[in-house]
């Protein structure tokens, strides 16, 4: 069977440049990759032709050989190319392109010059309580945070003397080593150096080789005004030390504020139930209430207040929350809902003198006037 000519099997034309022939081989080796159909056998064949075209195209030689005698340039031995060999031998072509495929899901670190040796820290997670009024207020809190620290016996090398670990041999510093199988190239970890690229000959004593150790810190956080819950803060190089002297993790500060025993929170705003007597509520006056910053305001209660009636306070709610040296927007309101109080523990003349009121044929009920006259109207609804 004649063979396909290399362009077309590609998708490209005769004066493609070498950056749109590896584009679009790329794009064909995804697309028909024996793992990824694994029902259609006729892929692995076309898979094959497409790693042949790519082997002669991306060699200037043999593409110019390709351009003037077509296949016969390669037939019969053709020695056309620098590196000779058959362009069948797609093996090369599929590792030419493997990094650019897979290489960063292999842990691949670009610029050619291996990979990282230094390995960052985790970072690290804190819940931290407060109260309402912490929150109000902000302040300084010190947190105790188990981790890890760089060892001060070997400055974080993992070696003893703080000497510089030397380059694996077997893997030249990359961390990884490359196995060819088939037309396949398959990278895994280096057995020498697990991954590190680096050997350390003579461990550290302390950290066991690791350039860190378990140790306990006290640290200093700021919590500002107006945090809530869900608030997160980030203090960057706190968390867990890095391997080998590599850089820190940060350490992330999760806030949890606490229930009020007497105000609620939404945002900005607080709210807080305040009881009145049947009297205060019938007849006016004024109830005290506190506020979150730990003063008093006095508020007036109109006449025939009902349970549920809310009031509201400019000014006495939270804090916006700040940033840096400023703040953004204005401090929330407080709302205060006012829940009339039935009276216990009557004497016989204070009952006497409800049910003297009570007698009392006015409207002074318009709630339960409103509410009977309603049920009535359903009644004879009913039964009509």
């Amino acid at each position: 069977m004649a063979k396909r000519d290399y362009y077309d099997v590609l998708g490209v034309t005769r004066g493609a440049s070498t950056d749109e022939i590896k584009k679009a081989y790329r794009q064909k080796a995804k697309e028909l990759h024996p793992d990824r159909n694994m029902t259609d056998n006729s892929c692995e064949a076309r898979f094959k032709e497409v790693n042949e075209a790519y082997e002669c195209l991306k060699d200037d030689q043999k593409k110019a050989a390709y351009d003037r005698f077509g296949h016969q340039a390669f037939e019969n031995g053709g020695g056309f190319g620098g590196r000779g060999g058959h362009p069948g031998d797609f093996g090369s072509a599929f590792a030419d392109v493997f990094e650019d495929l897979f290489g960063d899901m292999m842990g691949r670190r670009g610029g050619g010059g291996g990979r990282t040796r230094a390995q960052r820290g985790q970072d690290l997670r804190y819940n931290l309580r407060v109260t309402l009024e912490e929150a109000y207020q902000g302040l300084q809190k010190k947190i105790t945070v188990p981790g890890s620290v760089t060892c001060e016996e070997c400055n974080g090398t993992g070696a003893e003397g703080a000497i510089e670990p030397t380059t694996c041999p077997t893997c030249s510093g990359m961390g990884k080593v490359r196995a060819q199988q088939g037309f396949f190239t398959v990278e895994r970890t280096c057995p020498t150096c697990a991954g590190q690229g680096q050997i350390v000959k003579n461990p550290c004593k302390s950290c066991a080789g690791a350039g860190r150790i378990e140790r306990e810190r006290t640290l200093s956080v700021n919590i500002p005004a107006g945090v809530e819950t869900g608030t997160r803060i980030r203090l960057a190089g706190e968390g867990e030390a890095g391997m080998r002297g590599g850089p820190s993790g940060d350490l992330y500060i999760f806030v949890e504020v606490q229930e009020h025993a007497i105000f609620l929170r939404d945002g900005k705003m607080l709210a807080c139930q305040v009881p009145v007597s049947m009297v205060t509520a019938t007849l006016g006056g004024e109830v005290e209430v506190p506020s979150i910053d730990g003063g008093r305001s006095r508020v007036k209660v109109p006449a025939g207040s009902q349970t549920g009636r809310q009031m509201r306070l400019r000014g006495k709610g939270m804090p916006p929350l700040r940033h840096g040296a400023g703040a953004h927007g204005e401090p929330g309101d407080m709302l205060i809902e006012l829940t009339v109080e039935t009276p216990v523990n009557l004497t016989a003349r204070q009952k006497e003198l409800l049910r003297e009121f009570e007698s009392v044929k006015a409207d002074n009920s318009p709630q339960s006037t409103s509410f009977f006259n309603k049920v009535k109207g359903f009644w004879d609804d009913m039964t009509s």
